[in-house]
């Protein structure tokens, strides 16, 4: 699997599992009802299955990885639908993560 693809994997799955979240979230916080919480628990289920599309065989590794994806991308998330905006500290802690996701995904191995 190249890594242009698998870093593909990972963007589809955060947008699923946070995505997810988001819309439970706003049916039970905010109030919106069923409709946004099953919704809610699809793109939860749909986040799973995409996870095992990775290469890697190691589900350790891929959640481990994933992660530091979830991190940067909720504040992402956060940023474009609810008008978050980070400070220096959130920005340089989800740039370590995104770093870490590096080196456990693509550091070349000794297999």
């Amino acid at each position: 699997m190249t890594v242009l693809r698998s870093i593909a994997l990972f963007a589809a799955a955060a947008v699923f599992e946070i995505g997810g979240a988001w819309l439970i979230w706003q049916g039970v916080r905010e109030h919106k009802g069923w409709v946004w919480i099953g919704a809610g628990v699809v793109a939860l289920g749909i986040y799973g299955f995409v996870a095992t599309l990775q290469a890697d065989a190691n589900f350790g590794r891929i959640l481990a990885a994933y992660g530091g994806v979830f991190v940067a991308g909720s504040l992402a998330w956060a940023m474009a639908l609810d008008g978050y905006r980070p400070d220096r500290a959130d920005v340089i802690g989800a740039l370590i993560c995104l770093a870490g996701v590096a080196v456990i995904m693509y550091a070349p191995r000794g297999h």
